[in-house]
């Protein structure tokens, strides 16, 4: 247990039936991080989670997938964050966004849950809010020219269509970059970058 270690989460749900969906972006991200990361193949199952520990960027980073379904992912982050003696500047949590359009990116510290339940059980979980989170826009159905009459319910649990695909697969490089840039460097260079993508 090091003090330079840190917790990357992605949220989602697990299972097959879950991989593609735009809920599950934030597993989407881990296992793109972990491809890139050279942690392909060395996750485990321990505390309610897929896990994998890798060395980066100087620090010892833990990414996790929480298998607790999403309104219960609190229930597994906390059992990292404890052991691992986290604090709450080396705790990030990639989530889907409804409310920001299909690709943004945005970084954050604190806030509120904004109707989300994975980041509602996690904040009452840890008893705190003072964590980063890096957040990805999905659009909400109905707002513009995302899917209309779709209801929310429905269209977080289904997949990306085709032209959400592509736009992710875009995404993938400024994310790696930008989540390396809060190891390395500063939350405040990864969020000028990953903020100002619209």
């Amino acid at each position: 247990m090091e003090a330079n270690d840190y917790l990357i989460v992605g949220l989602g749900n697990p299972g097959a039936q879950y991989c593609l969906n735009r809920h599950n972006v934030g597993f989407q991200v881990i296992d793109k991080l972990s491809g890139s990361w050279g942690a392909v193949g060395s996750f485990v199952e321990k505390w309610q989670a897929f896990s994998s520990s890798l060395s980066f960027c100087g620090k010892k980073v833990h990414l996790i997938k929480p298998v607790t379904y999403m309104n219960l992912s609190g229930k597994a982050v906390v059992q990292y964050f404890r052991f691992y003696k986290i604090l709450p500047d080396q705790l990030l949590v990639i989530h889907d966004d409804l409310d920001m359009n299909p690709g943004r990116l945005k970084l954050v510290k604190g806030g509120g849950a904004g109707g989300h339940n994975g980041i509602k059980s996690l904040v009452e979980c840890l008893g705190s809010n003072d964590f980063y989170r890096l957040k990805i826009g999905i659009g909400r159905p109905g707002k513009g020219d995302v899917h209309p009459g779709f209801p929310v319910e429905k269209y977080v649990l289904s997949d990306f269509d085709t032209l959400e695909t592509a736009l992710m697969t875009t995404r993938y490089p400024i994310l790696d970059e930008g989540i390396r840039l809060y190891l390395q460097d500063t939350p405040e260079k990864a969020m000028g970058l990953l903020n100002g993508l619209k």
